[in-house]
């Protein structure tokens, strides 16, 4: 049997931002989805997320938003609030590791029926 030689390639602050940043929408998706929410408590829900995902390294600035149209529309009528979807979320982040910078996105793309997770910008 042959072996397979592979020649490898040098990991760059590139590569170790895009996964930090990737890392950063998961960990984000998987935390926060679910969360109770209703109109009164949406403010202090997109601060808590971008709070604590900005003390997480890599991490130069976050931005959520929640729909609140989303939210008025699948609240429950005898409690009074609904949980957080990822269809309901957009959310920016801008990530520095030494020489390299990214943008990424989650938000929810209509076309697809699903709340997508893009890179939009490597600086």
């Amino acid at each position: 049997m042959r072996e397979i030689v592979q020649q490898k390639e040098a990991i760059t602050d590139r590569d170790n931002v895009l996964f930090e940043a990737g890392i950063k929408l998961g960990a984000l998706y998987h935390q926060f989805t679910g969360s109770p929410v209703n109109l009164k408590t949406v403010d202090s829900l997109e601060k808590a997320i971008q709070q604590s995902i900005s003390v997480q390294p890599c991490v130069e600035q976050i931005k959520v938003s929640i729909n609140r149209d989303m939210i008025r529309s699948k609240l429950n009528r005898e409690y009074g609030y609904c949980e957080l979807e990822g269809r309901m979320l957009d959310v920016r982040i801008r990530a520095s590791f030494k020489s390299a910078t990214v943008e990424v996105s989650l938000a929810f793309d209509t076309k697809l029926d699903y709340p997508l997770m893009k890179i939009e910008n490597i600086y």
